[in-house]
């Protein structure tokens, strides 16, 4: 496995590289979540091409000070999945290696944007965007597999390869949940024992609403109430937002008629976790 901290090493190291590559970019703390990332990259590689990481803890993507310094970055033990599960090249940069100390463009996506996280984290697609933009120019991938958790982030990375005509497939991958339904994500090991035993409500509550669907239910009122229900019921949490959203717009909708996203991201304490589940009318 190659490892590469800069973008002149990563240009040395991805010539000597096989095509398709495919790119996983990740902010490292790896899990099964990212793992499985990685075989949807070998997958799309074949067995003739190559896939790639980045490990890097993007600062401009958080907009909490104390949740970039709390973000886990355990770099060694994170290298060895890598190994393990048969990733070809690693980027590890530090800050100074991806933005210059006098920085001044930006990505800036305003349509998709404008709710949900974009909504109560000001600035986090920006960040999301400009790295993601710097790291496929660097990469020159063919594709890149990101999770579907993230259905924001998701969709956000896909118009911005459609608009700004970017020359990278971006792929999907399903939501890696623990066995007890919670969706898995870095700042889980964050979480406290009591947290973590609760933290398996935010599934719940946003199955337990997309149940209305089987009733005929199409107003949204309902979902939200459902779900909103469910989560308040825990002493632990606090609800960032929870919205029921247009699939492709993710505009908020009043009444389902087309394919829909009821999405919430709660606190526990300051761990922040998202989930969403789809509504199919």
């Amino acid at each position: 496995m190659r490892i590469a901290a800069t973008a002149s090493d990563l240009r040395r190291e991805i010539a000597g590289l096989p095509r398709p590559l495919v790119l996983v970019p990740t902010m490292g703390a790896l899990h099964e979540g990212h793992l499985a990332l990685v075989r949807r990259a070998r997958q799309a590689a074949g067995p003739q091409g190559s896939v790639a990481m980045s490990i890097f803890v993007n600062p401009i993507q958080f907009d909490r000070p104390g949740d970039l310094a709390a973000y886990p970055q355990p770099l060694e033990d994170d290298l060895e999945k890598c190994r393990q599960t048969g990733v070809d090249l690693v980027f590890t940069p530090e800050t100074g290696a991806m933005y210059f100390p006098d920085r001044s463009i930006t990505v800036t996506e305003s349509l998709l944007s404008t709710h949900l996280c974009g909504a109560t984290r000001p600035g986090h697609f920006d960040g999301v965007c400009t790295v993601v933009l710097k790291l496929f120019n660097l990469f020159q991938p063919d594709s890149a597999v990101f999770g579907e958790k993230d259905v924001q982030q998701l969709a956000i990375l896909r118009r911005m390869v459609r608009d700004l005509d970017v020359p990278v497939e971006i792929i999907g991958h399903p939501t890696v949940r623990e066995p007890d339904g919670l969706a898995m994500s870095s700042r889980n090991v964050r979480l406290s024992p009591g947290h973590r035993a609760d933290a398996p409500r935010i599934r719940r509550a946003l199955e337990g609403a997309r149940s209305l669907l089987q009733f005929g239910e199409r107003a949204a009122a309902p979902y939200l109430a459902a779900a909103r229900k469910h989560l308040e019921d825990s002493p632990f949490l606090r609800i960032d937002y929870l919205e029921l959203v247009d699939a492709e717009t993710l505009q908020p909708v009043g009444h389902i008629k087309k394919p829909a996203v009821l999405a919430t991201a709660v606190f526990y304490g300051d761990v922040r976790l998202i989930d969403h589940v789809s509504l199919l009318p």
